[in-house]
């Protein structure tokens, strides 16, 4: 068993820190936002044959994969159970040679308590043979499984950001009070932004031993590859923006009984950060990482630096991560405005056309139009290095992707688009004549759906000292059990601690 990990894979394969494992993938597409996720990923459990594995950190069978229940794929009326628990079961049924995987971060077990029929799927899927699940708990205490994998029959992959759960589903429109918006308890959610990768080739065999590590690592016993196979799951109607191109594979694993600590995905940010020449685009959940932040600081310290974009939602979801993240995030983004001498970092949310906040949940990095990485990584300490992540990029500087440059700018221009409300001719011609992002962004007046710069709260001297210790979001599992004094956003050695530091001394020279 590899167990996804540490130096023997990396070093049997000569990938480096940074990168566990490159493979082609004939064809591969980002999925904007849950609605369409959906429905892509119900069209292709449709057509696996052998194994359909589901890796995330969060599943809830009550969940609607579609509104309606039949439609037409391949010539053929295709009638189906909408909700996600009775669509496995059905999946099964109507192929003899299918079986089902599912893992999930053991925590959401506790969830699953309190969600009325779930327990009942579970209990139906259970007695099923060609169903088995497994609640991931081989991480230290304080650490989750957070990968959101999806692997058909090894043939055809998707990896992002998007669970399938609840609050997820939305379209790109974001309207205000959707009415399709809605919890399995009937109520309804706020506008929900999210991303993933679909991939169909050997990505999708290198991501299925992945998964079948973890499957073992979890407890259960060892899986088989699947056999080769002609056919391939991809929608009928889904068209790739890319084709026959090398994605490279990053991943974050804590250190936890014999398996030893892997930082890729912290170690490829600061590598591709670095690289940018013109701009870098992010779309993330959080902002509380300190390598990040650090690199950024370097960067924007530069006599030309390159533009930051980087979107956010206004604050975290749910009180605890408030608390941890979004006090992480106003010392961060304080520190860098005071070393961004030339303007080129900016932080905004998103907001629908009535001013009701856009929850980003996404995990997304363009690079120069050269680079686009999409995953379950968010840029914050736990990513780095406690919880269990996975991240795919495709690189326009690896020989086999020079034809990718296109295809990325094509997708940035679709994501602004989308999050300030304009049709993408129009973001095109913007950025043109604007040159930068944030110039085309706060040119337009925010009459409908736009971006709104992020304003930082006022933080309380106790808040102040929470964000500045990451008590609640150390970079290593050991670190949760060291003093704070030896740890936090500015106690390492850095730029970010010595723009700190000369910050605290200007205070209090001004009350002095």
């Amino acid at each position: 068993m590899n167990e996804q990990g540490g130096k023997a894979v990396q070093d049997a394969e000569g990938e480096g820190p940074s990168v566990w494992r490159f493979a082609m993938a004939k064809r591969a597409h980002l999925v904007i936002d849950a609605a369409d996720y959906f429905d892509v990923i119900r069209e292709a459990m449709v057509d696996a044959r052998q194994r359909i594995f589901l890796i995330g950190w969060d599943f809830d069978s009550r969940i609607l994969l579609s509104s309606g229940r039949r439609w037409w794929q391949r010539g053929r009326k295709i009638r189906f159970p909408a909700r996600l628990g009775s669509f496995i079961l059905w999946l099964v049924r109507r192929t003899d040679t299918l079986e089902i995987l599912l893992l999930k971060w053991n925590f959401s077990l506790i969830r699953s308590l309190f969600r009325g029929t779930m327990l009942i799927d579970l209990l139906r899927w259970a007695v099923h043979k060609r169903i088995d699940f497994k609640f991931d708990s081989a991480h230290p205490i304080g650490c989750s499984h957070h990968q959101k994998i999806v692997v058909i029959d090894d043939v055809l992959a998707v990896c992002g950001g998007i669970d399938m759960t609840s609050d997820r589903w939305d379209t790109p429109e974001h309207r205000p009070r959707d009415i399709r918006r809605r919890r399995p308890t009937g109520r309804l959610y706020d506008p929900w932004h999210d991303v993933t990768m679909i991939m169909e080739g050997e990505i999708a065999h290198a991501l299925g031993e992945l998964g079948r590590d973890r499957w073992e690592a979890a407890g259960g016993k060892p899986i088989r590859p699947c056999a080769p196979q002609d056919e391939s799951p991809w929608p009928d109607n889904l068209d790739a923006e890319f084709e026959n191109v090398e994605i490279g594979i990053a991943r974050t694993r804590a250190k936890w009984g014999e398996c030893s600590q892997i930082a890729e995905i912290e170690e490829l940010f600061i590598e591709q950060i670095r690289r940018a020449r013109r701009f870098v685009y992010v779309e993330t959940q959080y902002f509380a990482s300190r390598a990040i932040a650090e690199v950024i600081c370097e960067r924007l310290m530069e006599d030309d630096p390159p533009e930051f974009v980087v979107i956010n939602p206004r604050t975290a979801d749910g009180w605890l991560e408030q608390f941890a993240m979004d006090t992480a995030r106003v010392e961060l983004v304080e520190t860098l405005n005071q070393a961004d001498h030339a303007g080129r970092f900016h932080i905004y949310t998103p907001l629908a056309a009535d001013g009701t906040p856009i929850y980003v949940h996404a995990k997304l990095m363009i690079v120069d139009d050269e680079i686009i990485r999409v995953g379950s990584a968010n840029m914050n300490n736990r990513s780095m290095g406690l919880d269990s992540e996975c991240d795919v990029f495709i690189d326009a500087g690896r020989p086999a992707n020079a034809h990718v440059g296109p295809a990325i700018e094509r997708l940035r221009i679709r994501l602004l688009a989308e999050h300030c409300g304009i049709e993408e001719d129009i973001v095109a011609a913007e950025l043109k004549r604007h040159g930068f992002m944030s110039a085309m962004i706060d040119a337009f007046a925010p009459l409908g759906k736009h971006l709104a710069p992020l304003a930082l709260k006022h933080l309380s001297d106790a808040e102040r000292a929470i964000g500045e210790s990451a008590f609640l979001d150390p970079e290593r599992p050991d670190e949760m059990f060291e003093p704070i004094e030896r740890r936090g956003l500015f106690r390492r050695k850095g730029q970010l601690m010595r723009i700190r530091l000369m910050q605290k001394l200007k205070m209090r020279s001004l009350k002095g």
